[in-house]
């Protein structure tokens, strides 16, 4: 059979000369015949979708709430609102939509159960191994631990994919070699010595949309679970003049709007701003630098999609706010400290017997190997761990289990 590619419309429509093209792609570590119906970026995404690890999101806290009603946000749903974002932006600009779409849904692969509360206190854990990083926690996930192809582990996805998971938040070194935010995760480096991201570089555009993507996705959903769980009200709202001005612009069009649509209307429209104010700061940087490849974005010394400074002085208000009402509440903090033994009690418990962790792959190997490389095996069995498997496994060790209701 003859497919005609050319009448696919792989990716959207017409590309800028800045977007990464999908058919000029750095390839994959282990070399792949193409596909006739697929890009590079769209077969990149469509492993991402596939995995076990996209599939454990539903059961991994987002922001930490008590999971017990069904409407909050859990890790998945915050990875579809944050992808949804993205292709927007990527449309918006010219970008190629796949591989931002791709980044996105890849870009929380590494978080562990109990939200950031379990990476703090991995990392501790960690700590004479290394730590832990949630990103190069997800570069280990689709690059070895993912376990579904013939040839090789992981999901062999393409440079592009990989440099924009590991670098969406900027280079990890300066011109120097020195990093950026601290040392290296030493998973990232131990690939790049196969595969080398270029480190010191920015990431591709795409991969730049989709880290304020995701900025624009948590400040937003978080305030709207906040509003459900009772631990943020309204009148909490009004500290961010951004957020009153908004209230106040639903109010007058809607006098008489009940709360749960009152707070969507507030909900949709700081999306809306948000979204339209990284494309204009993101068209004006771009008309000024004037990029003439997907090379002199990597090349350039700033980051060119981004907010507005008056934008950037709302998200920051905005992570004041929920830091301070939300994510240091006292209920929520009671239910991080639990958390927090949960994970502690199991990494004790597999380091000293392997065993323990039935089914992880390497379980048979693990008892011989030094206590560096064990404790990173241990790792990567909780971090897969959703909430609810991580509560079972200690309840079946332990005799009491902390409440996290």
């Amino acid at each position: 059979m003859t497919i005609n590619t050319g009448a696919l419309g792989f990716g959207g429509g017409e590309r800028a000369p800045y977007a990464t093209n999908p058919w000029t792609s750095r390839g994959r570590l282990f070399p792949e015949d193409s596909s006739l119906t697929r890009s590079e970026f769209q077969r990149d995404r469509d492993r991402i979708v596939h995995t076990t690890a996209f599939r454990r999101l539903k059961h991994k806290t987002q922001v930490f709430i008590s999971p017990d009603g069904d409407h909050y946000r859990t890790r998945l749903t915050h990875t579809i609102e944050v992808a949804q974002i993205a292709r927007s932006l990527a449309r918006a600009l010219k970008l190629d939509e796949d591989l931002a779409e791709g980044v996105a849904l890849v870009h929380d692969f590494g978080h562990t159960p109990f939200g950031h509360t379990g990476e703090d206190a991995l990392d501790e854990l960690l700590g004479p191994y290394g730590g832990f990083d949630h990103n190069a926690q997800s570069l280990r996930i689709v690059t070895k631990l993912e376990r579904r192809y013939a040839d090789f582990d992981g999901l062999n996805l393409t440079w592009e994919s990989l440099e924009g998971l590991v670098k969406h938040n900027g280079p990890l070194l300066d011109k120097a070699g020195q990093g950026t935010r601290g040392p290296v995760p030493q998973p990232i480096l131990d690939y790049c010595q196969l595969h080398d991201l270029e480190l010191a570089s920015y990431a591709s555009l795409e991969a730049q949309v989709a880290a304020i993507s995701d900025d624009i996705a948590y400040n937003t959903h978080d305030i709207d679970d906040g509003l459900r769980s009772g631990l943020l009200t309204f009148e909490m709202l009004e500290e961010v003049p951004f957020l009153a001005g908004l209230m106040a612009e639903v109010r007058a069009r809607y006098p008489h709007l009940e709360e749960s649509r009152f707070a969507h209307e507030i909900m949709r429209r700081q999306i809306t701003h948000m979204v339209e104010d990284v494309i204009s700061v993101s068209q004006r940087n771009l008309q000024n630098f004037d990029p003439q490849s997907a090379a002199d974005i990597r090349a350039a010394d700033h980051v060119v999609s981004t907010f507005s400074a008056d934008m950037a002085e709302t998200d920051r208000l905005i992570k004041k706010l929920l830091f301070s009402r939300i994510y240091r509440h006292p209920d929520i903090m009671r239910i991080r400290a639990g958390a927090a033994q949960i994970l502690s009690d199991l990494f004790k418990a597999y380091m000293n017997d392997p065993s323990l962790m039935r089914s992880h792959y390497w379980v048979n190997h693990i008892a011989g190997l030094d206590d560096g490389a064990k404790a990173r095996h241990v790792a990567d069995y909780l971090a897969g761990m959703t909430d609810t498997y991580a509560v079972r496994a200690h309840g079946e060790l332990f005799d009491q289990t902390p409440d996290l209701r």
